[in-house]
């Protein structure tokens, strides 16, 4: 099932090149008064709404994909975790050039461990990207998005993929400089995450999954997830002996090599074998007040 977020935050099946409106679900999850909870509600639920799902897309309205704005798929994550250098010929590429490592030098991994986004980065594809800083080098790169479903606390590798509620496409646009990464990448919109959440279910059996993005149509990035130095399981598994992991956490998988750097104007199409396309636009700040 592949499940979006679109327009003033409708929810929605999306069936080839349409989306079924099926929001009236989102009535049945509890309401909360202050202090609100640390996870998100509807994805929190979902194995036991996935029934209820699929019986209101048979009924609902069939709109257009053409005609909507999509919207990031997750609305309340509480963190997004993120894997650094977790392709090995990106590694080798980050070391090499010094637009990307900045005299700072760039360790495995394994030794620099994990690091975090601000969830105020996220936008959805429609909305695209805003380079608040177009004096610096901003970068594009593609990665595998897991959406976290249940709440674990020091999960095992064996364990983990049954920790996960769905799969997206990420892009997690760098600015280039000395500072630390969470600064650098987690500017506003710098965080795209869409076009929609594909299931578990239906895209574990897909994995290894090809990445692809282009710019202006020309490719950039091409690799596939059996090229990950950490797998799924063993990020899901690292990240949670050091935070508990939420339902709608977000957690980046890392990017392949080619990464580059993008300007205002560009067009990136950004796809992920069985999760589909998702078409951004890069706009400086100027053109977005």
């Amino acid at each position: 099932m592949r499940l979006c977020r679109f327009n003033d935050d409708r929810l929605g099946v999306v069936i080839e090149d349409h989306v079924f409106d099926v929001s009236d679900i989102l009535d049945t999850l509890p309401q909360y008064r202050y202090p609100l909870p640390r996870f998100d509600p509807f994805i929190a639920r979902l194995d036991e709404l996935t029934p209820q799902i699929h019986a209101r897309a048979r009924n609902a309205k069939a709109l257009p994909l053409s005609n909507i704005q999509i919207l990031f798929p997750v609305a309340n994550s509480g963190k997004i975790i993120a894997a650094p250098v977790n392709y090995q010929k990106h590694l080798i590429e980050a070391r090499a050039d010094p637009g990307i490592h900045h005299a700072i030098q760039i360790a495995e991994i394994q030794k620099v461990g994990l690091f975090l986004k601000a969830t105020s980065s996220l936008v959805g594809p429609s909305h695209g990207v805003i380079l608040r800083h177009p004096e610096r080098r901003n970068d594009h790169e593609i990665e595998l998005a897991v959406v976290i479903g249940k709440k674990a606390d020091r999960a095992s590798e064996t364990e983990a993929l049954n920790l996960v509620a769905g799969y997206c496409i990420g892009l997690d646009m760098t600015m280039r400089g000395s500072e630390e990464r969470s600064l650098r990448k987690s500017l506003d919109t710098f965080t795209v995450l869409g076009p929609w959440m594909v299931t578990a279910d239906e895209f574990a059996k897909h994995l290894p999954a090809q990445l692809t993005l282009r710019v202006n149509g020309e490719v950039r990035q091409s690799a596939s997830t059996a090229d990950l130095i950490m797998s799924i399981p063993q990020l899901i598994a690292y990240a949670s002996k050091f935070y508990t992991l939420f339902p709608g956490d977000i957690l980046l998988t890392g990017t392949p090599e080619g990464v580059g750097p993008v300007h205002a104007g560009d067009v990136l199409i950004a796809s992920i074998g069985h999760i589909g396309s998702m078409t951004v636009e890069v706009r400086a700040e100027e053109n977005c007040k």
